[in-house]
């Protein structure tokens, strides 16, 4: 039995967002005020996380989630890093202190109802006083670059649109694609709902068919443009159908795990603000992935023409946010005016993520 408030601090903190809701922690209780996360990477299995810098991300998105959840109960979060070898794991070991500030209220409330919006959203532009809040919303020495007229969405769904042929064509991303779905479901605790992808019918079910083997999605790559019609609907359509495009820029390009964990708690400070203003999100992040495996030159598939794509991704993103922009970009994302999520990833149960159960 977890003891009051931590349980439900650490209920309310599972609910931080992660890459295809893959929940990359456990919680370790020591005693009433402390205890440590456990956290690891999915590199293993996952091609957009061959660096381990999105499940970093997501656990920065967890610590700003923690702090927040801890504000009702007058406490506040001390988070210390534990020394470790392990690339793919690490501990936070964390301290609940007492806290006398205000409470974000708003973005405590936000937290349960953050969800993904994969559909078309309304074109209606971002009213004056939600840009203002969304830029005020990221940390000192972060900050936002928004693209929301016509032809700067059209230039962002282009490149996203040439990115996503990318992912559905890369034979390394097969198997993140094909187990990240939860068939014939509205809500999923461990990953992403087939109602929530945003496809018609149609397409979800082709799309079924073809994930039961990576021979059958290559077929359809090849002699049906199996590749096109995802891209179109997951990616061209939806990229010009937003409000706005929205870039969070670093101070610097991040360096290590301290930097990705930062910015993620940039990013989730973000997101709650978008729920709190009535706004809603979909992330847009293998743009800033490829380019950063480009730039590093990691290499994330064997096959030479789609590190070329991937090339020609990073120039894109150059053109479209800046040269001296783009590198430092930790999260891009699309917002917009529309109605909450009716299926989305829902969480697994606290018991569930106790370490060593």
């Amino acid at each position: 039995m977890i003891p009051e408030p931590l349980h439900s601090i650490l209920d309310s903190a599972r609910w931080a967002p992660s890459g295809d809701n893959t929940q990359p922690w456990q919680f370790e209780v020591v005693d009433d005020l402390n205890f440590i996360i456990h956290a690891h990477d999915t590199r293993d299995w996952c091609v957009y996380d061959r660096d381990g810098h999105a499940s970093e991300l997501s656990i920065g998105t967890l610590l700003e989630t923690l702090t927040l959840a801890a504000q009702p109960f007058g406490l506040q979060p001390r988070f210390e890093l534990q020394d470790h070898t392990d690339a793919q794991r690490f501990a936070i070991r964390v301290s609940l202190m007492p806290y006398a500030g205000p409470r974000e209220r708003a973005l405590i409330n936000a937290i349960p109802t953050r969800s993904v919006q994969r559909l078309p959203m309304p074109q209606t532009a971002l009213r004056d006083e939600h840009l203002a809040a969304l830029h005020a919303s990221v940390p000192q020495g972060y900050s936002l670059q928004i693209k929301s007229s016509l032809s700067e969405r059209w230039q962002v769904a282009r490149m996203l649109f040439a990115s996503g042929l990318i992912r559905y064509r890369c034979p390394e991303a097969y198997p993140v694609h094909r187990d990240i779905i939860e068939w014939d479901a509205t809500f999923s605790e461990d990953r992403i709902p087939e109602h929530a992808l945003g496809a018609d019918p149609l397409t979800r079910m082709l799309m079924r068919w073809a994930m039961k083997s990576w021979k059958r999605v290559d077929w359809m790559n090849r002699y049906a443009g199996g590749a096109i019609t995802p891209a179109l609907q997951f990616d061209l359509a939806t990229g010009l159908r937003c409000a706005a495009h929205v870039l969070i820029v670093a101070p610097s390009t991040p360096a290590g795990t301290l930097d990705w964990i930062a910015a993620g708690r940039a990013v989730q400070r973000l997101w709650l603000t978008c729920e709190a203003e009535g706004l809603r999100l979909q992330p847009e992040m293998t743009p800033l992935i490829f380019a950063r495996f480009m730039r590093e030159q990691q290499m994330f598939t064997q096959v030479e023409k789609l590190r070329d794509e991937a090339r020609n991704i990073q120039q894109r993103l150059d053109t479209i946010w800046g040269a001296d922009i783009a590198p430092r970009g930790v999260f891009m994302c699309r917002v917009g005016y529309a109605q909450a999520a009716t299926s989305r990833s829902i969480r697994r149960p606290l018991r569930h993520l106790l370490h060593g159960r």
